[in-house]
């Protein structure tokens, strides 16, 4: 078997060893830890625009899917942490326009609706039924109702122009909107959902407040609190507040520079919208010491059964997009500040569920199931078609799923692409192709849509049969004879996420997988509005109606969803300082430093003491405990042979043996200067994007 070459190590083993017939992933991410913690992200895919509702004992959260179908995903929760997809508003968009079926002049500005179908909803439940409301680009105000989440689901066609909302049912029957970037507004909508008044329409944040858009409106207590979200210069969330719905609003930034170590992704730079193949792009290299939108930032809150207040807010994260994290909320003089008391602010990665009763009878589990065999009569709630599809050009037939091609310039513009998102932070997708029903033309295989987009697979040119790699980043095509003596061929994809990059491979015979193509550089982009997603696609490229390909056995196995390794218990590890990589050095005279790298005294072994959910003690090998003293600054970080004064920490997750410790006492996080030469400190607020202010760590076991 030819080696995967630049894709990480784990990921090649992983490949090499699940290879043959298909096997069933053993997990994929949750949040849920199985000790009563959860770690940050709730998903690793993407979800955009979060908002929350709870009514009850559920909890719902609808999420943005752009122009993707099934659309205005709904998912359900009893504990916050774990969800499950359970609704979709619409099976397609119901607008007489060619550009939601992808089928308007190919080429053409309005020949598609990427990143412009339907966007940030709102969800909320008043008068004994679920209503959703968003926004499509160039039709208005839309609302979705129903008295059973689950649908089905009445649209109403609201036009006006009312885009990134909250929508706050009062006390006093009446509906309000609250929209608009910078300068807010608030709007009175109709109670029958056919369109706002108008007349109603009044500014009540002016502009130069710093306040941005993403609004999440609340009433609590008879005061109205407004959450929202801005991006100038980089993301960060704010909330304004007021005793009247029409101001004036008083407002103060509630979270900023929360980013759990990850940098913004590269963001694709070319000219014009959906381009044809032959266009040249530019994927900048990324600034790992920026914020931008990376922090978390949009989203909405709510209060769970005990009091506590919770947000689930959207991070810009990598080449995966948009996806959502949870955390605890303090109010501090009437203000509703992420984080816990000490650390207002900043949120931390790893943290307690909700302690409600639901937390500790739900079995973790996954939102979606993303293998798919198709041997249903309905595709998994996990898959979306690529704008509207043609209902007459595909079916489930015999356990697979057939796609009768149709013409297309390449694979942004091929209708019928069933696509789901990529999972981070890394896994591998495998699909079986079968070629038999292909006719001359005929392109078909796995993909990547994004921009640039990417794909291998078959083409069929008169009788023959070519496998072909290809990478729209700078158009470039690897073709490569092949004989499928089972008219099949196994395509796989490797992405590493959290580092954005990814590769192709192919097997013959379902055994033997080898690399196709070179490594190839993800991005995110703000045409498409979304991360990479795993496409299954077949068009004709002679401008026809061809013949099918069909699909069979989508797996998806994902090597970083196991993290019940991820915390050292019972090994002795060195502490290596990301910021220094030096390892952290128990001194003689009591204080915590570090030394040279090669050092590997006892003195720079420690061992965890497990004080249950996730919390640790640090002793160093010669006995002695890590303690704090004072309030954490550099000295105060000590060594004591009293193992009553040992600090706790919550062990912080970052992957791949980094972690943080977080103070249960203070909230804060040990650390060491790379700049000062102070010794070890209790007094950092968290992690920078590049996670090299010397608060994250790796560990390595010693042998």
């Amino acid at each position: 078997m030819k080696k995967m070459r630049t894709v990480t190590a784990a990921l090649a083993l992983l490949a090499a060893a699940s290879v043959g017939t298909v096997q069933a992933q053993t997990a994929s991410w949750t949040a849920d830890n199985g000790n009563g913690t959860f770690t940050n992200p709730l998903f690793y895919d993407e979800f955009s625009d979060p908002d929350i509702l709870r009514v009850g004992d559920d909890y719902y959260l609808a999420g943005t899917t752009m122009h993707t179908v099934p659309g205005l995903v709904i998912l359900h929760s009893k504990d916050l942490v774990n969800w499950e997809n359970i609704s979709y508003c619409f099976d397609r968009f119901d607008f007489d326009d060619p550009a939601f079926s992808l089928s308007g002049p190919s080429g053409k500005n309005r020949g598609e609706v990427y990143g412009e179908g339907i966007w940030a909803p709102a969800i909320r439940y008043a008068n004994g039924q679920f209503y959703v409301f968003s926004n499509v680009n160039g039709k208005g105000l839309q609302c979705y109702t129903s008295k059973d989440i689950r649908g089905p689901w009445q649209h109403h066609n609201m036009q006006g122009r009312i885009y990134d909302l909250s929508v706050l049912f009062d006390d006093d029957g009446k509906i309000y909107a609250i929209h608009g970037y910078g300068e807010v507004h608030c709007t009175e909508l109709k109670p029958d959902m056919s369109g706002p008044i108008d007349e109603t329409d009044r500014i009540i944040i002016p502009n130069g407040s710093a306040v941005g858009e993403g609004h999440h409106m609340y009433k609590i207590n008879g005061m109205y609190y407004l959450i929202s979200t801005d991006y100038r210069p980089n993301g960060r969330t704010l909330c304004s507040r007021s005793k009247s719905i029409w101001g004036p609003y008083e407002t103060c930034v509630i979270t900023a520079d929360e980013t759990f170590g990850y940098h913004p992704a590269p963001l694709t730079q070319w000219r014009g919208r959906i381009v044809p193949d032959g266009s040249r792009f530019n994927i900048p290299q990324p600034d790992v010491n920026a914020t931008a939108c990376t922090n978390i930032h949009q989203g909405g809150i709510v209060e769970d059964q005990s009091g506590q207040w919770w947000a689930l807010l959207m991070m810009d994260f990598h080449s995966i997009g948009r996806t959502v994290t949870l955390a605890p909320i303090t109010w501090k003089d009437g203000w509703p500040f992420l984080g816990l008391e000490g650390n207002l602010g900043r949120a931390p990665r790893t943290w307690f569920k909700p302690r409600i009763a639901a937390a500790d009878t739900t079995i973790p589990h996954a939102p979606y199931n993303r293998n798919e065999n198709f041997d249903q009569k309905v595709l998994g709630r996990v898959w979306q078609w690529n704008h509207n599809p043609n209902d007459k050009m595909w079916s489930l037939k015999n356990g697979r799923l057939r796609l009768q091609t149709m013409p297309a310039d390449q694979l942004m513009w091929a209708r019928n692409s069933l696509t789901q998102r990529v999972i981070g932070p890394s896994s591998i997708t495998t699909v079986e192709l079968y070629t038999k029903g292909l006719k001359d033309g005929d392109v078909c295989g796995l993909g990547n849509i994004n921009i640039p987009c990417s794909w291998i697979g078959i083409v069929k040119q008169g009788k023959e049969l070519t496998l072909r790699w290809f990478w729209q980043g700078d158009n470039d095509t690897i073709d490569t004879p092949v004989t499928l003596p089972q008219q099949k061929i196994w395509l796989r994809m490797c992405g590493d996420y959290d580092n954005d990059k990814a590769e192709y491979a192919y097997s013959v015979d379902g055994e033997h997988f080898q690399t196709i193509g070179r490594e190839m550089r993800l991005s995110y982009q703000l045409c498409t509005f979304q991360g990479s997603r795993h496409a299954l696609f077949a068009f004709n490229k002679n401008g026809q109606n061809g013949g099918y390909a069909e699909f069979d056995n989508f797996t998806v196995l994902e090597p970083g969803a196991d993290r019940s390794k991820n915390i050292p218990y019972g090994k002795t590890f060195r502490i290596i300082n990301l910021a220094t990589n030096r390892p952290m050095h128990a001194m003689p005279h009591g204080l915590m430093y570090d030394i040279d790298e090669k050092n590997n005294s006892k003195e720079t072994h420690f061992r965890l003491i497990d004080k249950g959910q996730g919390q640790v003690a640090l002793q160093c090998e010669d006995g002695r405990y890590v303690w704090v003293s004072g309030q954490g600054l550099p000295g105060d970080v000590r060594l004591t042979t009293d193992a009553s004064k040992a600090e706790v920490f919550l062990w912080q997750d970052y992957l791949d043996r980094e972690f943080m410790l977080m103070s249960m006492r203070t909230h804060l996080y040990i650390g060491k200067s790379p700049t000062t030469g102070s010794p070890y400190s209790m007094d950092f607020k968290g992690s920078d994007p590049a996670r090299r202010n010397g608060a994250v760590m790796r560990w390595e076991e010693v042998k």
